[in-house]
């Protein structure tokens, strides 16, 4: 895993050294190991190394036999081996053993069709200089990340954001509407982020700049047919996920360096760590978070886990206090407003990683979204059955089984306000946002600390739902109720969020690469070709994946209730002492300075918040707390005070010619 940047500039002659060394600077923590430039007529290629695969000669950036062909490259291809011996068979030469000289070489035989050929996660740069163009390319789901600014014949790349904010004429101003999309659906939608007139590369796009300009081509999609595999029984399905999912396992183990695994007691890791441990190494180190609130701690699940397989296991215990001194570090990492602490945790565990030796981790993320984790899939079905019958007092006592902590027997003044807040749009089931709408509904209450001039500007839910549908593929609506809710969960949620603020920027924060064996595309396009009764089988959910993981994980974790993965959150911030930095960006001052919130409304939550040190807030205002304070981090650690002048550049730079 490594840090990529660059600049390409078609108007002006530019002197581009004293940038690039800048932006290595900022994104040094992606990687290391070593950093190298190549500076051509009009682009300059920038990267910072984490020594993974080649640790001897696979300094970057990387070219072909003639040089006309140049690369710098973040991430892994995991059937390298494979491509490179094909390669090296139709006469191409190679003087590394990198992934990374693999996609020269492919470049040069299949240009842009070498997407189909690749296994990996990963966001690259290429320069061809006879035919003065830039590729970038990211993977089909988004695992690494890719940011450009265009502006008049020049463009600015980079892994991270802030490696672009190294150009001082590059505008540093929040983008109000992704702001708004964020206290809507958590994430940026689609190739949007938080600053203004700054884009990600699509996850399975590529863009090609040239002196025409930029443009942006898609090469993979999620696609929900599942009508091929209706004839095939459960068993048949079954056995060909086990070989799948142990195969993406199996390549993601290639490395020069160890290989551990992240283990949070639940399914999806219990699986991954159970493959690697029983199928290709005897000795596996896992690692994994707990928390001193008992509320939120998974200890005892993940000790069932280490029992089972036998592993050498590594675990960091975060406190509220933790949480709140590191939150800073984190938002300055994801560089986008988040509503959870959580991956704050995730922040710790990957030091925890690093401090053990360890550069590469296995983990179990995207399995919810593939194969129908989450408790939004079966809100989804039991409201679709609920609507058949509006008025039945038994359809949605089934919501009881998912929120059993939720609806109290004892209380039923409070069950029905629950039925009542469920029954919201039951009558909008023709609706393409019918399984999200509810959530984006309620998290939309959190704009009501929005000032009055910011609510104007970017509009209530029926704009974000309009402007969501318009994103939307066109076979969209024949897909299957379940796999619409997928596609919606996956497209918004898994690469702007769960990969981004709690993967790849938490992981490379200390230098850790995370690999993800469920989104290996094999898999993901097996499951989009399930059917949705073996996904969702009634209530029971990742059903077919529960089938596959039985000969690797005990019983007592395949059986237990689904937990969302969640962190403690009002007393990270409130305790006592009060963290400084919480008290002057949420200041009155503070707040009316910035003109995103109401200030009265902020202050009010706040003495709500610190007057119930005690007692459970609402999910409601801990969002807002956390949205808030992340918010005016983000406006201070990027716009007020971006340390341009305080850049700790690399030394030892590697220029090629």
């Amino acid at each position: 895993m490594c840090g990529i940047a660059g600049i390409v500039n078609f108007s002006t002659t530019e002197y581009m050294e004293d940038l690039l060394r800048r932006m290595l600077g900022l994104i040094r923590h992606r990687g290391p190991d070593a950093f190298g430039l190549f500076m051509g007529t009009s682009v300059g290629l920038a990267h910072s190394r984490l020594s993974i695969i080649d640790l001897n000669s696979g300094d970057q950036p990387i070219h072909n036999e003639d040089r006309s062909v140049w690369i710098v490259f973040n991430g892994e291809i995991f059937n390298y081996p494979e491509l490179r011996e094909q390669l090296k068979k139709q006469g191409h030469r190679f003087y590394t053993q990198t992934d990374t000289e693999v996609l020269v070489h492919l470049y040069e035989d299949h240009g842009t069709n070498m997407f189909n050929c690749l296994n990996g996660q990963f966001a690259f740069a290429l320069w061809d200089s006879n035919k003065e163009v830039l590729l970038l390319g990211r993977d089909r789901v988004g695992i690494r990340p890719l940011y450009y600014y265009n502006s008049k014949g020049r463009l600015v790349f980079g892994s991270e954001v802030k490696a672009l904010f190294a150009d001082p004429t590059i505008p540093r101003t929040i983008d109000i509407q992704t702001i708004s999309d964020i206290f809507t659906c958590w994430a940026p939608l689609g190739h949007f982020t938080v600053f203004e007139d700054v884009y990600q590369v699509p996850p399975g796009h590529y863009a090609l700049f040239s002196q025409n300009g930029i443009s942006i081509h898609p090469y993979w999609k999620l696609n929900f047919d599942n009508s091929n595999n209706n004839s095939m029984s459960l068993s048949e399905l079954t056995e060909e996920l086990s070989h799948l999912i142990c195969d993406a396992a199996r390549i993601r183990l290639r490395a020069d360096v160890p290989v551990g695994a992240y283990l949070s007691g639940g399914l999806d890791s219990t699986y991954i760590a159970g493959l690697v441990k029983h199928k290709f190494n005897n000795l596996l180190f896992t690692f994994s978070v707990a928390f001193t609130d008992e509320r939120f701690d998974e200890s005892v699940y993940q000790n069932k886990a280490v029992e089972s397989l036998k592993t050498d296991h590594r675990i960091v215990r975060c406190t509220e206090r933790q949480i709140g001194e590191a939150f800073p570090h984190v938002v300055w990492h994801t560089e986008v407003p988040i509503l959870r602490t959580a991956p704050a945790p995730f922040y710790y565990l990957s030091r925890l990683v690093r401090d053990n030796c360890f550069k590469v981790v296995l983990t179990g993320e995207g399995a919810d979204e593939i194969f129908a984790g989450y408790n939004i899939f079966k809100e989804d079905r039991v409201r679709r059955f609920w609507a058949r019958d509006p008025n039945s007092a038994i359809r949605p006592r089934l919501l009881e089984t998912l929120y059993p902590y939720v609806f109290s027997e004892n209380n039923g003044k409070a069950n029905a306000f629950l039925s009542s807040f469920f029954k919201k749009n039951l009558s909008k089931t023709d609706s393409p946002a019918f399984s999200h709408m509810l959530r984006w509904e309620n998290t939309g209450h959190l704009k009501s600390f929005f000032t009055n001039e910011l609510n104007e500007e970017v509009g209530g839910l029926n704009v974000f739902i309009d402007r969501f549908i318009s994103m939307l593929p066109p076979e969209y609506m024949s897909w299957n109720p379940l796999s619409r809710a997928q596609y919606t969960e996956a497209f918004i949620f898994l690469s702007n969020y769960l990969l981004s603020s709690q993967g790849d920027r938490m992981g490379m924060a200390h230098s850790v690469e995370g690999r993800f064996p469920f989104l290996d595309h094999r898999v993901v396009e097996f499951a989009t070709r399930v059917p949705p009764r073996y996904l969702l089988a009634g209530l029971k959910e990742k059903f077919i994946l529960k089938q596959a993981a039985s000969d690797f994980v005990p019983t007592d974790l395949i059986e237990r209730a689904k937990q969302p993965y969640r962190a403690p959150i009002n007393q990270c911030f409130m305790g006592n002492p009060p963290l400084d930095y919480v008290e002057e960006l949420l200041s009155e001052t503070a707040i009316e300075k910035n003109s995103y919130f109401n200030s009265k409304k902020v202050i009010k939550l706040l003495n709500k918040c610190r007057h119930q040190k005690n007692i459970i807030l609402s999910e409601r205002d801990n969002m807002a707390l956390v949205g808030i304070l992340s918010t005016q981090l983000i406006d201070h650690l990027f716009i007020k005070n971006f340390p341009m002048h305080s850049i700790h550049e690399p030394e030892d730079v590697k220029i090629f010619p």
